[in-house]
């Protein structure tokens, strides 16, 4: 009977501990230029799929990365370049940066949906 309380009270406990919360990066932003894109978790990594506009569908990045930082590869759909890229949340912001050879750089915020 001891046996049984001990195991129903552990099972009630367990169910009500909170779920493991995504990665702050996975969701909906809205881009420097007013599309839409989707950051969900792809294997191990985060794709960045655009949701609305001209290049709707298409994949444009994948990160790696936990917390508020991460790293990867963006492309630029217009010009079909790819650049080193990282992401930076903090709260409802998103710093994209990409690079070419480290040096030349441009940053994006997108904001939270």
């Amino acid at each position: 009977m001891i046996r049984t309380m001990i195991l129903t009270g552990a099972l009630l406990v367990a169910s009500l501990a909170p779920a493991v919360a995504a990665e702050p990066i996975v969701g909906s932003w809205k881009t420097a230029s007013g599309e839409t894109a989707v950051i969900a978790q792809c294997g191990s990594a985060y794709c960045v799929t655009l949701k609305t506009g001209k290049y709707a569908g298409k994949q444009i990045g994948k990160m790696s990365g936990t917390g508020a930082e991460y790293k990867g590869e963006i492309t630029d759909p217009a010009a079909d370049k790819t650049y080193s890229g990282s992401g930076s949340v903090s709260g409802n912001a998103l710093k994209m940066k990409g690079c070419v050879m480290s040096v030349f750089c441009k940053t994006q915020t997108w904001t939270r949906l």
